[in-house]
């Protein structure tokens, strides 16, 4: 590898134009941390660059605009790059400009031409006489929103109306935190004392969790790479995802449906609290085989796979597969516009739109509506999401109630009880909350 390959800020560069181009961001920085030969601190400023660049991206095309006539004539690399000179003279207070410029046209010569080298130092120099644009000074409110959280208009409007203007505001600033890292302990195998124990012997900072009692927070090096994590005690999961199999009323025996578990970290967490000597068994679906296999390693990594019964379908077909069959419990953790995960997959909030978030509350609601007849009488369907917009939470609750009579709305009860002073039976977590995911959860008890 050239010393190009292994600059931080280069690598940015290349996983910020695979972004562009269709990669997830997580998935990109991991592999491309495993494949550079990096120091962990020059590792650390790739991530923050990569996420601060996803993150603050309309608001640093905003203050670009001025200085880029015809931005459509610029490769994608080059605008990338100067995004990320950008992001760092901004919002990076411990790196000097210098070094910024001369790293940044350095690149430029380096991947370009000359004609490339000259563009790029030409753009920061005049940035640098004249200032850039403040978003603050945008007189409509809604664009001035949009372009100081770096969020599209549609969803700012969205927050404003169904959290009202004080949360939102909470909420947008909270979204371009870094996200904390978190795994849950498979308490069927270790328990919590000797799990933060050795994972503080790793050289980890752990933190409990305030949100999940199966929850650390982990700080100082990747959590993949800890032995307990590969000898599958425990597992990389947001705090608030862990809830909604936390929330459930499981017990050793029961026979439950997990409707769309792909890749299988809620799986797996319901199985360990499942027993196979008294025949307890979580049936994972989903709609892809590919995605059905990471349930299946993921099961087999966590030493569950003796409870876990994996199948390829389309939970709204499930009547056609299980003809006679019912379940104790479900769990339906529905495919969503994934809101509430901006934080940690920072590009979501330029890829979706308010229709896809209206078709998606149909197929959630689909969904709901099949499973419905699988579930016993007085047994329980809990429904979560990792978005936090009304019309795929509270809507399709209301919705599901008023279609199906023979169903009671329960109150959602956590170990920690979260928001226990709450009014609604549903829980709902904002990202702003805890520092966590955005998480919905519902549950519908079967009384006839």
């Amino acid at each position: 590898m050239s010393k190009l390959d292994n600059n931080p800020r280069s690598l940015a560069v290349t996983a910020l134009t695979r972004v562009k181009n269709g990669a997830y961001s997580n998935l990109q920085l991991n592999q491309m941390i495993d494949q550079a030969n990096m120091s962990q601190r020059d590792a650390g400023l790739m991530t923050t660059i990569v996420y601060g660049v996803i993150q603050h991206r309309m608001t640093i095309d905003y203050q670009l605009e001025p200085f880029i006539k015809n931005q459509k004539k610029v490769a994608d690399w080059v605008m990338i790059l100067l995004e990320t000179a950008v992001y760092q003279m901004q919002y990076l207070e411990r790196v000097p400009k210098r070094a910024i410029f001369d790293e940044s046209i350095q690149i430029a010569k380096t991947r370009g031409h000359e004609g490339i080298r000259r563009f790029v130092t030409g753009v920061l120099h005049q940035m640098d006489r004249v200032g850039i644009n403040d978003p603050a000074d945008i007189d409509d409110p809604i664009k001035r929103q949009s372009l100081t959280y770096s969020v599209p208009e549609w969803l700012i409007s969205a927050f404003n109306e169904q959290l009202g203007e004080k949360k939102a505001n909470s909420v947008l600033e909270s979204i371009n935190h870094p996200a904390n890292q978190s795994v849950r302990v498979a308490t069927d195998q270790i328990s919590m004392a000797d799990a933060t124990a050795a994972l503080e012997e790793e050289g980890y900072k752990v933190t409990p969790s305030q949100v999940s009692a199966a929850g650390l927070v982990l700080g100082g090096k990747p959590a993949n790479q800890a032995k307990l994590f590969h000898d599958g005690q425990i597992t990389i999961q947001d705090e608030s995802a862990m809830l909604p199999a936390e929330s459930m009323h499981i017990k050793p025996d029961m026979m439950i449906l997990d409707a769309c578990s792909a890749p299988g970290g809620k799986t797996v967490q319901i199985a360990g609290q499942l027993s196979a000597e008294e025949r307890g068994q979580v049936v994972a679906l989903d709609i892809h085989d590919h995605k059905v296999r990471l349930v299946q390693q993921n099961a087999k990594r966590m030493h569950v796979d003796d409870r876990v019964v994996t199948q390829a379908i389309d939970a709204r077909k499930i009547q056609t597969v299980f003809e006679d069959q019912t379940f104790d419990e479900i769990l339906v953790d529905a495919p969503c516009s994934g809101i509430g995960l901006v934080r940690r997959k920072p590009e979501i909030r330029y890829e979706k739109q308010l229709k896809d978030v209206q078709a998606l509350s149909k197929i959630q609601l689909a969904i709901l509506d099949a499973v419905a007849q699988k579930v016993k009488i007085n047994g329980i369907i809990t429904y979560s999401t990792c978005t936090i917009l009304n019309q795929e939470n509270r809507d399709v609750v209301s919705a599901f109630l008023a279609d199906h009579p023979n169903f009671e709305s329960q109150r959602v009860v956590t170990d920690r009880d979260l928001k226990a002073d709450r009014t609604t039976d549903y829980l709902e977590i904002y990202p702003d909350d805890y520092d966590t995911d955005g998480f919905f959860i519902g549950q519908f008890k079967r009384v006839r």
